[in-house]
């Protein structure tokens, strides 16, 4: 899943704000006396207290150095070989290094990483000025994940010749005249180097302590102060600030949405594509220049408390860099995030035989397992929660006269674990929902202890590869109790618990300084039936057509993941036996997909698409190039010409583009491009939230028992003739 723009909310915790570096020498980073002792503290709770047994030894070392490399260089595209190679004296001495707090090694690393980048920077820069001859059968590799590290300065110059040789082309074909690319690329290149020399120590010592947690556990992490507040505010979907999304354009931070019914919505004046030159506190204070400054630390500035004013210097999307600016004040206030909030809506599913009504199937998305943790032990009246947000939207839905409900999980990372226990209360009467082993194998149960249900009807949940934690919770729950049918793909496989613990907490000084925080794993799920959904995730009871190789995602591809195991099951009682309903709606979804012209148009770009994943590399001859686009835009008219039609019906985009935006200093999509494929995707059909709604208006219809066992037995006797059922 590739996120082509990062949008930073007004949401981040306060730290010394840089501008642009000056001309000269670059900086080299060091860490500070802070870091040293926030990473002695770190050092002994994750080798102590987490869940998997930890030493600090020679074998743990080779995990941070390679996790670390791999972090800052994931697609080798910067390092040399003779780096590396130089990288190996410290093979064998993080360990050591972390158990005396000397971070020095980390700094080493990076300093020789951005003396990289910079170099990279200048040599793409230069090949841009030289012609590009695209009649040369040759191909760039643009996943260099598992190949070899460069030799030399000048095998790796080859590599970036035809990097930016494609980027050129890419936007060739989007129909760019040669001086628009030019100068497009050419901004493009200046901002990799821009972008490291705005990291600083705080950036490198963050980098380097996740390599360290990460090399013992995936999801085991260190949050610095800043990262900590981000995560609270994505529990509570709530901020205090303007209500603004950022972004970066050249040197300046540009106003990329304004948020629906906060402060700066609410006021009128700030627009989307205003840049920031300038901002001052309260009526009086003095305005700040940040032209050229990190965007999240334009974020600190912006950001406030409740009732406080801001004062923004802006420039208009329309007007040049030389102005004319004016100035804009806002009172802050609190800004809800509803992007995140549950939210529903109603398929009509058309009625059987002629003249039937058509059938409501309710739908409720959820993104996220949030939980305002601080309202909540305030027993505040209106604190935000997915549970209560959902069991408001069915009683909406309830009144709209739905029949049947879907709630789509579909990229839903998790969240709170509580959120997921009472969740899954307003589905079962009672019971035990989720099983916890922490690291000395005691066995606790978290519980829905409230007697009846907020929905009782015929129940789907939809996942994908994306649906993790607090989802596969839900979703194994629903499953084993036997009271909806899970589908889609197989979930993420996240099955472990993690805890916050606060470093400042545990310093001996009363006047250490922010410290950040750990997420540490220290225990692990187990359903209600004694099975781990930890590796394997929770498997569909129908399985939905998916691209790409399940090995490739989810908790089985990471590195240091724990394996999947079982408990005993705890006891409870089955809401009932769903065998027979998934066998007959699972048939029912065979026959119409077989039968179907887009899922056929869907197994073919299935298959399209894992086949030119698996080649790693895209051709540089242009006459191949527009062919093979020219194909792609002829295939999507004609699904388009037919009644129904709109392709592609997966997400085809350039697999290259998901490579290079894991690149820490890796080139950015251009706002044309982007543009181009927030539309497409909008355009797509979901063909499977749809499906789900037919799936679910099939198990409404065969709610008749009678129904289910005629259809049952016909399926079961015809098997061996192939004749289906009515």
């Amino acid at each position: 899943m590739r996120i082509a723009k990062t949008l930073l909310p007004l949401l981040l915790a306060t730290t010394t704000a840089w501008a642009s570096l000056p001309a000269g020498d670059p900086v080299v980073l060091q860490p500070s006396m802070e870091q040293r002792f926030t990473s002695n503290l770190a050092t002994k709770l994750l080798t102590n207290w987490h869940y998997k047994s930890t030493k600090l030894d020679d074998q743990l070392s080779e995990k941070i150095l390679d996790g670390y490399v791999e972090m800052l260089d994931p697609n080798r595209s910067y390092f040399l070989a003779s780096d590396i190679n130089e990288f190996q004296r410290y093979r064998h001495g993080m360990d050591e290094a972390l158990r005396h707090s000397n971070l020095a090694p980390a700094f080493d690393i990076y300093n020789v990483y951005a003396d990289r980048v910079r170099e990279r920077a200048e040599h793409a820069e230069a090949r841009l000025q030289q012609p590009f001859d695209f009649t040369i059968d040759e191909d760039y590799e643009y996943d260099r994940t598992e190949a070899p590290w460069a030799l030399n300065s000048q095998e790796l110059d080859e590599i970036w010749r035809k990097r930016v040789k494609n980027d050129y082309l890419r936007l060739k074909l989007a129909g760019k005249e040669h001086d628009d690319i030019i100068e497009l690329l050419d901004e493009r290149y200046e901002n990799m180097d821009r972008r490291v020399a705005e990291l600083n120590s705080d950036d490198i010592f963050n980098y380097f302590m996740n390599a360290f947690a990460q090399a013992i556990e995936p999801h085991t992490a260190y949050l610095s102060p800043r990262g900590s507040e981000n995560f609270e505010i994505s529990m509570k979907l709530s901020l205090e600030g303007i209500g603004a999304l950022l972004g970066r354009e050249s040197e300046y931070t540009r106003i990329e949405r304004v948020v629906p019914g906060g402060p700066a919505d609410q006021d009128g004046r700030l627009k989307a594509g205003d840049r920031v030159v300038a901002v001052g506190q309260d009526a009086e204070g003095k305005m700040v220049d940040v032209v050229g400054w990190r965007v999240d630390d334009v974020v600190d500035l912006i950001r406030g408390p409740k009732d406080s004013v801001v004062r923004l210097e802006v420039l208009s999307e329309d007007v040049g860099v030389e102005g004319p600016s004016h100035v804009i004040d806002i009172v802050r206030n609190e800004v809800k995030l509803e992007e995140q909030a549950a939210s529903s809506r109603i398929i009509e599913v058309p009625g059987e035989g002629e003249g039937a009504e058509p059938m409501k199937v309710g739908v409720i998305d959820l993104p996220v397992f949030y939980l305002d943790f601080n309202g909540r032990a305030q027993n505040l009246p209106d604190y935000r929660s997915s549970t209560r947000d959902v069991q408001r939207l069915i009683s909406e839905l309830e009144a709209e006269g739905v029949e049947g409900l879907v709630i789509d999980l579909r990229n839903n990372g998790g969240g709170s674990l509580l959120e997921a226990t009472t969740l899954t209360g307003l589905f079962i009467d009672r019971g035990p929902v989720v099983q916890v082993r922490s690291s000395n194998g005691r066995v606790s149960t978290e519980e829905d202890t409230d007697a009846g249900m907020a929905w009782d009807g015929p129940l789907a949940v939809l996942v994908n590869r994306y649906s993790a934690s607090a989802s596969e919770i839900f979703a194994a729950a629903i499953q084993d109790y036997g009271r909806g049918i899970v589908i889609g793909e197989p979930t993420f496989g996240k099955g472990t618990v993690q805890s916050l613990m606060d470093l400042d907490q545990y310093s001996m000084t009363s006047d250490s300084p922010q410290m950040g925080q750990l997420k540490i794993t220290q225990a692990q799920f187990f359903r209600v039936n004694g099975g781990s959904t930890q590796n394997r995730g929770v498997i569909p009871d129908i399985r939905f057509p998916t691209a790409g190789d399940p090995q490739e995602y989810g908790e089985r591809s990471l590195a240091n993941a724990l394996p999947w195991t079982e408990i005993d099951a705890a006891e409870y009682q089955p809401a009932g036996d769903l065998d027979r309903m998934v066998a007959v709606t699972d048939f029912h979804f065979q026959d119409r997909v077989s039968n179907e012209r887009e899922f056929h148009w869907l197994m073919d770009d299935i298959a399209e698409y894992n086949a030119e994943f698996a080649e790693h590399k895209v051709s540089l001859l242009e006459a191949e190039r527009r062919e093979d686009m020219d194909r792609r835009e002829a295939k999507r008219e004609e699904r388009k010409a037919l009644e129904g039609g709109e392709g592609p019906l997966i997400d085809d985009s350039d697999p290259l583009v998901a490579v290079e935006d894991g690149d820490i200093a890796g080139p950015e999509l251009d706002e044309d491009e982007e543009a181009a494929e927030d539309d497409e995707s909008e355009d797509r059909p979901d063909l499977m939230l749809r499906e789900s709604a037919r799936i679910v208006s099939d198990m409404v219809r065969l709610s008749d028992g009678q129904l289910l066992t005629q259809q049952f037995s016909q399926l079961t006797d015809d098997a061996a003739t192939g004749e289906g059922i009515n």
